[in-house]
């Protein structure tokens, strides 16, 4: 079975990236690049990652005008990357926009959406001119995600339950904060195990620093995938 586990890759460089997954093998995880690689390290090096076999997340979070949106996609897609992501809050046209892009590529990469940031609560929703609960503006959006005909979206795991309920089996929920057992928490504030991701129907976990700062990131790995 494919693992379901995949690292984020939150290093500063590339070198340090690559010393780490040098002994890693593609079949025991997935990657995901952020921000801050990528801005360090450029496409080429995700490019790299592909070039090793590795199915790669390209975690950028678009979000602009559509068109705009749709090039990015683009652009993304030509690099190899097995899935990317958009913010929902750019809405319909957005949304539709990036989808279209995508399925007019070669094999074209899975698209998900970030719903709310796991750090937004009540009261940054409230500032931005959310009156809704953090939960059922989730909610909302993945709605609107899967009206859209993306795959899936990034969500907390107190969200799975309920929008597995919502959307169904085959809609994927990628889900950070996820921790084995015995780990540092971190700055994580909302946790699972692999073992209770598996319960409430995650299909992808999100881990960082469990594994790339552990002193044994193989055994962490086959743990993860051993519970999943």
């Amino acid at each position: 079975m494919p693992s379901k586990l995949i690292i984020a890759l939150d290093f500063p460089s590339a070198e340090l990236a690559l010393n780490f997954i040098r002994p890693l093998s593609p079949d025991s995880c997935k990657l995901k690049v952020g921000f801050e690689l990528y801005v360090s390290a450029g496409p080429d090096f995700v490019k790299q990652l592909v070039d090793q076999g590795f199915d790669v997340f390209l975690d950028l979070k678009f979000h602009d005008i559509p068109n705009t949106v749709a090039s990015a996609c683009r652009a993304a897609n030509k690099l190899g990357v097995w899935m990317m992501n958009v913010h929902a809050s750019g809405g319909e046209k957005m949304l539709l926009a990036a989808r279209d892009a995508l399925n007019e590529c070669d094999n074209p990469a899975k698209l998900i959406a970030v719903t709310v940031l796991t750090s937004m609560d009540q009261n940054q929703l409230q500032g931005i001119g959310i009156s809704q609960e953090p939960q059922d503006q989730v909610k909302r959006l993945a709605n609107l995600t899967a009206r859209c005909g993306l795959d899936g979206i990034v969500c907390s795991a107190q969200e799975t339950v309920m929008l597995r309920a919502e959307l169904g089996d085959d809609f994927l929920l990628v889900t950070p904060g996820i921790r084995p057992r015995g780990a540092d928490i971190g700055d994580q504030s909302r946790i699972i195990t692999p073992e209770q991701a598996v319960v409430v129907g995650v299909s992808y976990m999100v881990v960082g620093r469990p594994i790339t700062q552990s002193d044994t990131p193989q055994m962490v790995i086959d743990a993860i995938n051993n519970a999943a």
